[in-house]
Order: structure tokens, then sequence, then C-alpha cells
């Protein structure tokens, strides 16, 4: 029989995650550091390595959990009808995947595109994206040649290029939106 998780224990976590994310606010997710957490929370570091087994297990969690909140906005929207709709409703979580090159090189490390063996966070995320935009092409004017869910697939990987170009110095004059556009159009309403 599992052994009920003791309230101090909860507490614990929750004291570093408050100041994780205090931490986050003030300098940014790169910028992080464990002894930092540790510090503000009044905890040993050792309590921090009982509760996450590194700083990129934090990470993973705190970035999935941003990334759960933006998909929950998306959802309550109405279905975007066009692909300008469709790649304005998909640029809050755009840029907030891409607000840090951090943030970003730990999406993909933990969206299990990097064979990472762990379904953490990061990667049911990639998965709920996945059924929202399958949710949004279900009964709409785009190709018929293919399932909703493979369509799906595509606008995410589209959304993983837009993003990796805006950190790329030779290619990053085009706005993620735009590129999404252009993406969206060419793969939703290819032209025979």
């Amino acid at each position: 029989m599992a052994r009920a998780i003791q309230q101090r224990t909860l507490q614990t976590r929750a004291k570093l995650l408050d100041a994780a994310k205090a931490v986050i606010a003030e300098n940014g997710y790169e910028a992080m550091r464990v002894e930092e957490v540790v510090l503000r929370a009044g905890v040993a570091k050792g309590t921090f390595f009982a509760h996450f087994k590194d700083k990129d297990a934090l990470m993973d969690l705190l970035i999935g959990e941003e990334i759960d909140r933006h998909l929950d906005m998306i959802e309550t929207q109405p279905a975007p009808k066009t692909i300008s709709e469709m790649a304005a409703a998909i640029m809050p979580l755009v840029e907030y995947m891409s607000c840090e090159r951090y943030v970003f090189d730990v999406i993909l490390r933990h969206s299990g595109a990097a064979a990472n063996c762990d379904i953490g966070p990061i990667a049911m995320t990639f998965g709920r994206q996945a059924e929202v935009t399958a949710n949004w092409l279900k009964d709409k004017p785009f190709r018929k040649d293919i399932s909703p869910d493979l369509q799906a697939e595509g606008v995410q990987a589209f959304v993983v290029q837009a993003i990796s170009l805006v950190f790329c110095s030779m290619h990053n004059a085009v706005s993620p939106q735009d590129r999404m556009e252009t993406y969206l159009r060419a793969w939703l309403l290819p032209e025979a």
C-alpha cells in the first residue's frame, strides 16, 4: 500500500516552488540557481535534491506548468476559422516558449524529441497541444487528405521551427507570427 505524503513534505515542496518562481520572476529562468532557491525557501540544499533530481527537473515542472497555463487559455478561445486566426491564437504560447533561449532548450530536451525516456510535464504538454490543435482542425476548411491528428502534429512541428528561428541570427528577420502563417498556409491549404 502506498504511503500518504506527509503534509510537511508537501509544504516544503510548495516553499521550494514558490521560491523558484520568485527568483525566476526577478532574474529569469537561466539565472535561477538552486542555492538562491533554497536560501529563499529556508531549507537545506539536500532538501531541494530530495524533491528534485536537479535544476532541470524543477524547470521541467515549472515550464510544463506555464505551457499548460497557456494551453488552458487557448482552449477557452473559440476555434480559429482562418490561418491568420490560428497563428494569432498560438502566438502567446510561442512567445512564452521563446522568452529565453534557455527555456526553449529545456523544452526541447524534455519534449521527448531528444530521446528523453521520461514522460515529464513538458512532454505531457506536447501531447495536449496536439489534442487542442486537432480539435481546432476537425471541422475546418483545411486539408481533407490527412487526419486532424496528423495536421496537428505538423502544426506543432512548425511551432518548434518558428521558435528555433527566433534564435537564429541568419533567419530571425521574419516575425514568428508571419512565419507561422506562411507555414500553416502551406501545410493546411496546399495548392494542388
